[in-house]
């Protein structure tokens, strides 16, 4: 948890708290999460992150997930996709 503390223009301090989201996801095992960063994926999957991004940089990928320019990886579409490929 983050404190910040700011003056307004009383001079007065007022307390602002905001969690991490990185904590938050540190809560939640990679083999139960909905989506996956490239690390995590590669870190879960054994696939390399260059090899990652190569796949999910095309158009028909079926397990990419794009919120605005961050790609997250969707996990269970990566392991359909794995258990049908011979080779990646």
């Amino acid at each position: 948890m983050i404190t910040l503390y700011m003056k307004n223009s009383g001079g007065i301090k007022m307390e602002v708290e905001k969690e991490k989201s990185i904590k938050k996801n540190l809560d939640i095992p990679i083999w139960k999460r909905s989506t996956l960063t490239i690390e995590e994926a590669a870190a879960y999957s054994g696939i390399g992150r260059n090899k990652l991004r190569s796949l999910t940089d095309k158009e028909d990928c079926p397990f990419v997930l794009w919120v605005g320019s961050k790609r997250l990886i969707k996990r269970k579409l990566l392991d359909q996709y794995i258990n049908q490929m011979y080779s990646i």
